[in-house]
């Protein structure tokens, strides 16, 4: 269930992230709204997840997983560019990650 939520959680953030890129600096109404809508459900699917986990954990369990959405939604939305430094990076991520939950999974 902690792999799921902070998942989530992430791609909430990810998602948030692409609508704060769309709100232009907050000067546009509707990606601004939905931004803050996503932002939220991703604070709620953390603050769940981190019931009986330490906060540690789950804080840089969920900005692992947001960086990897957060580069998907780049490549894939927003047509920025990949590198391969840039994916070494997600792949030291996840291994942090792996690291971290290591006899948890």
């Amino acid at each position: 269930m902690f792999t799921t939520l902070t998942g989530l959680a992430a791609l909430s953030f990810s998602i948030g992230g692409y609508f704060m890129k769309l709100s232009a600096g907050l000067t546009r109404l509707r990606p601004t709204v939905i931004m803050v809508v996503f932002l939220s459900i991703g604070t709620v699917l953390q603050t769940v997840a981190m019931r009986g986990e330490q906060m540690a954990i789950t804080y840089i369990a969920v900005l692992g997983f947001e960086a990897i959405s957060a580069l998907a939604l780049s490549i894939i939305l927003l047509h920025e560019s990949g590198s391969l430094a840039k994916f070494a990076g997600v792949a030291f991520v996840l291994a942090g990650i792996a690291l971290l939950r290591t006899g948890k999974f």
